[in-house]
């Protein structure tokens, strides 16, 4: 027996049947189209992690103006 009682036979005449009902160009197709949309949906969560610089947009930072001493101002 193999997964849930299905044989390895039972599988085996399952896909040649799926393989001769839509072709094996069709199946190709079919499963460039699934790796794509894994890839698209990886990427899409790996972005997710990083924040964008929209998400940023408007806000300053909290920093102290330097002090200006007389060695750091110029003079004209």
């Amino acid at each position: 027996m193999g997964l849930g009682g299905i044989s390895i036979w039972q599988l085996a005449i399952i896909l040649l049947i799926v393989i001769l009902l839509f072709g094996t160009k069709r199946l190709k197709g079919i499963g460039a189209d699934v790796g794509e949309a894994i890839k698209g949906f990886r990427k899409s969560m790996h972005e997710d992690d990083k924040p964008s610089v929209e998400e940023h947009k408007g806000e300053t930072l909290d920093v102290k103006p330097e002090q200006k001493t007389e060695s750091t101002q110029h003079k004209d």
